[in-house]
């Protein structure tokens, strides 16, 4: 992978901008209309903004499905899935003449029976629509790019889709291919044919064969030049670990995630103006664009910790802020000097000039930090408002085994923290239950127990100050959330609960941040907010403390040293003649075949990822196995849609 997914993908959409053809000398002349539906909406988004959009030509962009008023001397770029009712819009809008010439683009294969009735279509509605249309392109880019190193299918409920009980097998063999098709566009995309690797069972061998042979049926990838260090991908099951998209996250990234409201790099919160313990202050309604590849800060801090993404954001901004005070400074005194002559400008004429123009450079840099901070008072509200680092101790230390064989003190920990009503919400509440019937061996009848405390304490929170209808709704709120718990008790009858369990204690590092850092964040966190963020600093710097590997993690890991998971592992080699497309592993090394260095990983979760175990993967790219290190999912959830599900699911 020379180059990213992202800016491939990126490349692949401007081709269709540039009407399928080189991008010409000046893109903006070209002037064009954009056609496209919802989920091709969903991938154009976080790649092109609305100016980027106009600068290569798009002087307008308008849904597929919404009204539309004919421009009959405009080109228009249609960008859409191939399905039924897509093709019966775009026929209509040749027969009505809406615009003089039309580009097709799918974002996928355009299936042979649909691509005949569409031309059917067309062809009944008149030589004039025919001529219309210029070009039919199938784009494989079926898939959402959000970073570099982060892609999504957009498979809503997809964990409920491949795990509902009165599924069929017709069903989850369709759901299967589309999940092919998405891995495929990808590999095509990259133009980089993998070596595939999932284990045995389950969806991911489904998905992995017919990836498998989509690859090597396509004409063009199967044939393609040979490449000594090819892709490894690897293909893993959401139930083999259900605990990391349930416990609360650490890092600012995945905390923006799960306590604002997030989605596709768009945050928005509210916040207050005035003091931040003020109950009568106002507040206003806060959105964001946050781009991990562009912005330095973001790029820099988004895996960190999050007491150091705060720490870190004071100190530069302190630099930038002294920075820009220094060259303010020196412009007024500088000016109220007599210049020099034009031929005989001196060395500080020239510093001058210098500063001056890296002003606005600088005053930008200023203006993304003060957001920053902004969005990390935001979080920063919600951590302490629901004392969060109580919660991420007690589950990381769950997750990692330290009560494997204590269960009954794990029972009293969870227990104690749940009947404390200062701390946490019931959905805080409800989670830490979750990791604990996915961590131990706990039996049902302590599950039960804390159940009922967990309804306990929603009645003694909510009761004060509303009306008996208020509480009645949460009560019937909190108890379809406990259908989680429920279907959580049912994977538990018929798997071993200890399967759940991250057997990552011997692998879990101590961070060791310098104390003068962290005195010094704790020292102006105090001086300078009061109220719930005051009180957080007192536990937050539990937060800086164990980072353990994922189970995505480690078995990636496994697998490019060739140990563990190797042996048993499916080796699918798309490259492999027909027939042999799948590799024993065992007989690979008796043959004593080299098999080609991994450098390029792509680590996908069917049932639905998050970015807590996307910031964990990457763990491994910024080791000595120095490996660029993708992730991929059929949907990206935070904990509380993740959690739904599970709930509908119960």
């Amino acid at each position: 992978m020379s180059t990213s997914l992202k800016s491939a993908q990126l490349a692949a959409i401007e081709r269709m901008l540039y009407l399928n053809s080189e991008a010409p000398t000046n893109p903006s002349s070209q002037w064009k209309i954009l056609i496209y539906d919802g989920p091709c909406r969903s991938i154009i988004s976080p790649l092109l903004s609305v100016s980027q959009l106009r600068s290569r030509g798009v002087t307008l962009h308008l849904l597929l499905n919404s009204p539309r008023e004919p421009i009959p001397d405009v080109t228009a770029v249609y960008f859409c899935e191939p399905t039924r009712t897509n093709l019966r819009m775009i026929a209509q809008d040749l027969a009505n003449g809406l615009y003089k010439r039309s580009y097709m683009n799918f974002v996928t294969k355009l299936p042979r029976n649909l691509m005949e009735e569409f031309a059917k279509l067309v062809v009944q509605s008149g030589p004039e629509s025919l001529s219309r249309v210029v070009s039919v392109y199938d784009l494989y880019i079926d898939y959402v790019c959000l970073e570099r190193g982060l892609f999504t299918l957009n498979k809503k409920d997809s964990y409920i889709r491949y795990n509902s009980s009165g599924i069929t097998e017709e069903t989850i063999e369709k759901e299967m291919e589309e999940v092919a098709y998405g891995l495929f566009s990808v590999v095509a995309t990259l133009g980089s044919v993998p070596v595939i690797r999932c284990p045995k069972g389950g969806a991911p061998e489904m998905v992995g064969r017919k990836l498998n042979r989509l690859i090597s049926e396509h004409p063009l990838l199967s044939r393609g030049k040979a490449q000594y260090a090819r892709p490894l991908l690897v293909i893993l099951d959401r139930n083999a670990d259900l605990v990391t998209p349930i416990q609360h996250p650490s890092t600012y990234q995945a905390l923006i995630d799960d306590v604002l409201q997030h989605n596709a790099n768009r945050v928005e919160f509210m916040q207050k103006v005035g003091k931040s313990d003020d109950e009568n202050a106002r507040s206003v309604a806060k959105k964001y664009d946050l781009d991990a590849d562009e912005d330095r800060f973001y790029k820099e801090h988004k895996f960190n910790p999050f007491p150091e993404a705060i720490e870190q954001n004071g100190i530069e901004l302190q630099k930038v802020t002294a920075r820009e005070q220094e060259i303010k400074m020196k412009t007024s005194s500088d000016t109220k000097s007599s210049l020099p002559a034009a031929n005989k400008l001196d060395s500080n004429t020239i510093e001058l000039t210098k500063a001056i123009n890296s002003l606005p450079e600088l005053l930008d840099l200023k203006k993304q930090l003060e957001i920053h901070t902004s969005i990390l008072q935001a979080v920063m509200t919600e951590v302490a408002k629901r004392e969060i680092p109580f919660f991420y101790e007690l589950e990381s230390d769950l997750a990692t085994g330290t009560y494997k064989n204590d269960t009954s003190t794990a029972k009293k920990k969870v227990l104690d923290l749940i009947r404390d009503t200062t701390k946490g919400s019931i959905d805080d509440k409800i989670r830490l239950l979750a990791v604990f019937s996915l961590a131990t061996p706990a039996p049902t009848s302590d599950i039960d127990e804390i159940c009922d405390a967990i309804l306990t304490a929603m009645w003694a929170t909510n009761q004060k100050g509303r009306s008996k209808f208020d509480i009645n709704a949460e009560k019937k709120r909190v108890q379809y959330s406990l259908r989680a718990i429920s279907y959580l008790k049912k994977l538990r009858s018929i798997n071993n609960a200890t399967s759940f369990l991250q057997e990552t204690a011997s692998e879990t590092r101590e961070e060791s941040p310098s104390s003068d850092i962290l005195s010094t964040f704790m020292t102006r966190a105090q001086s300078q907010a009061t109220g719930f963020i005051a009180k957080a600093t007192e536990r937050v710097s539990t937060m800086l403390g164990k980072v353990h590997k994922h189970y995505v993690t480690r078995v990636v890991e496994n697998l490019c040293s060739f140990k563990n998971e190797d042996d048993t592992y499916l080796y699918l080699d798309p490259k492999v003649s027909k027939g042999r497309g799948e590799i024993d592993v065992l007989q690979l090394k008796r043959e004593m075949m080299t098999r080609a260095p991994t450098n390029d990983v792509i680590a996908f979760m069917i049932g639905g990822g998050c970015y807590a175990e996307y910031q964990n993967l990457q763990m491994i790219q910024n080791t000595e196995l120095n490996r660029n290190v993708c992730y991929g999912c059929t949907q990206l959830v935070n904990s509380n849609t993740f959690m739904k599900q599970l709930s509908d699911l119960g």
